[in-house]
């Protein structure tokens, strides 16, 4: 999947974490619900948008 830039391993409440990236929201949407969600397996996905402070 060419938008995924950084995948890491994780303990605890999730398993993976994915770092995507977007030219705009509708995009990551489309990524999301066609592309992410339709793995199999894949029973959920969360979505944290990270801001520049």
């Amino acid at each position: 999947m060419d938008s995924v830039v950084e995948t890491h391993s994780v303990y605890g409440e999730y398993d993976l974490v994915a770092r995507v990236d977007f030219e705009d929201s509708r995009a990551m949407t489309r990524f999301l619900i066609e592309e992410m969600r339709a793995i199999p397996g894949v029973l959920k996905t969360e979505t944290l948008i990270s801001a520049e402070v």
